[in-house]
């Protein structure tokens, strides 16, 4: 059975462990020893490092892949940490595949346009260029290694227990329909079912779009969050009144409009999504709750 580490233990890869139960031997790099307990559970091996102190990563065992989830610092211009996982692993003697999960951020403000994977990369924010330079060293170590390195650009990552009800219970505004931008969104399984189909499927140094088929407007996906859990739509407002009311950080997504292709991952992964549309999961809710508020 196949040894793979998996770097980055959170939602997706609990996921993605309950999911591939069985099918290899899984090992969790986990920075905090008291979570090991909560591994085992799992049936996952855990190894205490992390990645931004080199020396607890000498005892890594010689892996078949490797899943990298784990992001870059908050600040600076490189990924020093992508940097010394990859140094890591040479120590053993390199995996067959890794696969990294990246943001569609990568690309900047496109204007709404449709972009495949061949569009230039244009990163806008310090998170973005971060991205960026852990993208450029893996294919780089890929190439240079031969290990086939498949990387994931996710954009709006949702679960029934990663919605906006926080943020639509607050009132927050959204923006009127012609300033507003456009996002993308992939559900937490069926990004674990995409890493797990590019560790074995995945061309070497190739970026893959983990995106449904299904772009929405920013403020008609809250709309739909509302309406599905029974809550008042959030206030519309210009894209000038936004900038006087809403935080940085909010400011900073709504300034980026795309609509992501995901040709090449239904052409080469061969996946059929569990949620083929964000409305999917929210028709779900639906059903099984009715209006009533879970909350």
């Amino acid at each position: 059975m196949k040894k793979i580490l998996i770097v980055g233990f959170g939602d997706v890869a609990e996921r993605l462990v309950r999911r591939y139960a069985g099918q290899a031997d899984f090992i969790g790099m986990i920075r905090r020893p008291e979570r090991a307990a909560e591994l085992r559970g799992l049936g996952v091996t855990p190894y205490v490092g992390d990645l931004d102190v080199p020396a607890t990563l000498k005892r890594l065992p010689r892996v078949d892949g490797v899943f990298h989830f784990a992001p870059p610092p908050n600040e600076g211009q490189t990924d020093p940490r992508t940097a010394h996982l990859l140094h890591a692993l040479m120590r053993r003697g390199r995996p067959g595949a890794l696969v990294y999960i990246s943001t569609s951020g990568v690309y900047g403000d496109c204007g709404g346009s449709w972009v495949a994977e061949t569009r230039p990369v244009a990163p806008v924010n310090g998170r973005a260029v971060r991205r960026v330079d852990a993208e450029r060293q893996l294919r780089a170590w890929g190439e240079t290694q031969r290990v086939q390195v498949s990387i994931l650009r996710a954009p709006g990552i949702y679960a029934a227990d990663r919605l906006p009800l926080a943020r639509i219970k607050r009132g927050t505004p959204a923006l009127v329909a012609e300033d507003d931008s456009y996002t993308n969104h992939i559900h937490a399984d069926d990004l674990a079912r995409l890493a797990w189909a590019a560790l074995f499927r995945g061309r070497s140094q190739r970026i893959y779009h983990a995106v449904d088929a299904h772009p929405l407007k920013m403020g008609d996906w809250f709309d739909s969050c509302a309406d599905a859990f029974g809550l008042p739509r959030p206030p519309r407002v210009n894209r000038a009144e936004a900038e006087q009311v809403l935080s940085e950080a909010l400011l900073s997504f709504l300034r980026e409009s795309r609509q992501l292709s995901n040709a090449r991952m239904v052409r080469e992964l061969r996946l059929q999504y569990r949620y083929p549309t964000s409305d999917d999961l929210l028709r779900e809710i639906k059903q099984a709750h009715g209006q009533q508020t879970l909350f």
